[in-house]
């Protein structure tokens, strides 16, 4: 099977910026909120934490590569602002209550961190400060229209170059170039590093302060998805610190493992209910791999290949939802989405977490696609099959620009067939 992933684009003073909503206007911002009238749980309109069961319809916003926002780099801040303003109005217009913002798309970020320089994707030059918080402004015109608005990061990605000398000189991999492994062309921060776990927590926990958020979000990459050729260099982290463990395979599984369980409990420490959630790739395992795995023949697996054993974490509760990238149609058959969808509620079924199902917009439409993904009503039917699983609680839409767009208007038909109401 093709690898398919949505997200592999190689596919002055806080106070002072326009748009802030950072630790000193925390009080203003839940205000708003409260005018607005969220009589919904505190930590996710969308999630309904809390003892909520209302329903998740959600779209992410990339940021990385310009995909969806902003449609290019440079454009000026009341240009960007209007951008982004469009997609929470036609969130809010398709009937959805959540938002994913990709605040740190390559080790950057977008919003004033201490920690990281100014993504590129907004002024064409990294570390170039925009002129305003693109972060504070969606989180509170956001949550004005009634959505939930999670900060979605990247954790170990660098950036879609191999060069660090490309790197805004401050950048914590030049300062730390033992921290950074080229590999496929990219750049990567090494997971096997203590220190640089504890980095890139600290990064995105430096938001999780500042903003009032609805949720920390992350997405599948972790280690990077298998090049063919090449080999992941960290022989020397290995070297220091894989000893006890049976082979690199499951030091790598480890490694991961405390990043999550590492995140989470700090994200709770300073915002206790603040949901974290990670929208991994559609298959944990093949059931050839593992009698415990799904009925499917997916070349990559996130246990095997990505090293992220995102059931383990789903059934030891250390994530509050999930997200899996069930990107693929009913009865393709190396990943036939009426089989996958089955088995994450069984996976889920008698935990903590939450399960939301990541649906492929992007697809509908697009010529490249199979014949099934011409069908503007592929998606509708993937709504209605989960109606017979309880443990689905909503969907998620990938991406901002294809809810906008909607080429062959699958997207109003999932809003006439499902949401006829707003939720």
């Amino acid at each position: 099977m093709r690898r398919i992933t949505r997200r592999g684009f190689a596919a002055g003073s806080v106070g002072a910026l326009a748009g802030v909503a950072g630790s000193s206007n925390l009080e203003a911002a839940a205000a708003e909120r409260r005018h607005a009238g969220h009589a919904l749980d505190s930590r996710g309109p969308g999630h309904g934490h809390g003892g909520g069961d209302r329903e998740l319809r959600g779209m992410w916003i990339a940021t990385v590569d310009n995909r969806d926002w902003p449609s290019a780099s440079g454009l000026t801040p009341q240009e960007q602002r209007a951008e982004l303003l469009a997609h929470l109005d036609t969130a809010r217009r398709r009937r959805l209550n959540t938002v994913w913002f990709q605040a740190r798309p390559t080790a950057d970020a977008l919003w004033p961190s201490p920690y990281e320089p100014w993504s590129q994707w907004l002024t064409g030059v990294q570390g170039e400060a925009p002129g305003w918080d693109p972060l504070g402004f969606v989180v509170r015109e956001g949550h004005r229209r009634g959505l939930a608005v999670e900060a979605w990061f990247n954790p170990y990605r660098i950036a879609l170059h191999d060069d660090p000398g490309k790197l805004v000189p401050t950048h914590p991999a030049r300062r730390h170039p033992d921290w950074a492994v080229r590999y496929g062309g990219q750049l990567y921060y090494n997971p096997g590093l203590p220190q640089v776990r504890r980095f890139v927590q600290d990064a995105m926990l430096d938001a999780v302060r500042r903003y009032d958020i609805d949720g920390v979000h992350w997405d599948d990459y972790f280690y990077p998805y298998p090049v063919e050729g090449e080999t992941f260099d960290d022989d020397a982290a290995f070297e220091k610190y894989g000893k006890g463990f049976p082979d690199r395979a499951a030091w790598r599984r480890d490694n991961i493992d405390l990043l999550v369980a590492e995140a989470g409990r700090r994200i709770r420490r300073v915002k206790p209910g603040l949901p974290f959630g990670i929208s991994p790739f559609g298959v944990w395992r093949n059931k050839s791999s593992d009698p415990a795995g799904s009925d499917s023949a997916a070349q990559v697996q996130t246990y095997d290949d990505l090293y992220a054993d995102t059931r383990k974490w789903v059934r030891e509760g250390r994530l509050d939802y999930v997200i899996p990238q069930l990107y693929w149609h009913m009865g393709f058959e190396a990943a036939d989405y009426a089989k996958l969808a089955p088995w994450w509620a069984g996976t889920v079924r008698g935990s903590r977490t939450r399960l939301y199902i990541g649906e492929a917009l992007y697809k509908a439409g697009d010529p490249a696609q199979p014949e099934q993904w011409q069908d503007p009503a592929e998606l509708s039917r993937h709504l209605t099959y989960c109606r017979s699983l309880p443990e689905v609680r909503g969907h998620a839409f990938f991406s901002a620009k294809e809810v906008s767009e909607d080429v062959i208007g699958a997207m109003d038909r999932v809003v006439a067939d499902h949401y006829p109401r707003r939720r």
